[in-house]
């Protein structure tokens, strides 16, 4: 072979090589509670199982504040909320009272809530709850925990909640990722 054979099949080798690298897909990053406070953080011993993205609203309603005669408040009536994968396509459902969060194979959780943490001005906090026993099989057969993460607004309106204005309702805009964690 001539050095011009060889240089030519140095230049193919390398541009075949830089086309395969570029065309390969890139690692899938999983989840981390590193970020998280100690509060919200899910217990050793689960792993993720699904990561969503809800986006939806939040509904509150004007009503009379606890022990608290003569004063009104805002208080969180339920969520409703697409559960997209991290490609945009919707995988559930997340809906209440009660909370629940619905595959769309049909299978469904409720939860209890465990902890809650600060998430930044405007934002409603992170929350864990510990899920339920699943109703039906699919998707959310054996859900441990979810995580409320990476919210973007959702907190209770900045509107007047006055006696005048009891019964009023306000829908809100809101965004988070819940993370659906199993036992390890």
């Amino acid at each position: 072979m001539s050095i011009k054979h060889l240089s030519l099949l140095a230049a193919v080798s390398a541009a075949a090589l830089l086309s395969a690298c570029g065309s390969m897909a890139p690692a899938k990053s999983m989840f981390s509670q590193d970020s998280l406070p100690e509060a919200v953080k899910v217990p050793m011993g689960n792993k993720v199982a699904m990561e969503t993205v809800g986006v939806g609203e939040i509904t509150y309603e004007c009503r009379d504040k606890a022990n608290a005669p003569g004063m009104t408040e805002w208080v969180f009536v339920g969520p409703n909320a697409a559960l997209n994968d991290r490609s945009g396509k919707q995988v559930g459902k997340y809906y209440g009272p009660p909370a629940t969060w619905e595959s769309m194979d049909g299978s469904k959780i409720t939860a209890t809530q465990l902890a809650v943490a600060p998430a930044g001005a405007g934002n409603i906090p992170y929350q864990l709850v510990k899920a339920n026993p699943a109703m039906g099989m699919g998707a959310m057969a054996g859900v441990t925990h979810i995580q409320r993460v990476a919210t973007k607004g959702g907190v209770a309106p900045a509107t007047l909640c006055s006696p005048a204005s009891k019964g009023a309702k306000e829908v809100v805009k809101y965004q988070a990722d819940y993370i659906f964690w199993k036992a390890a």
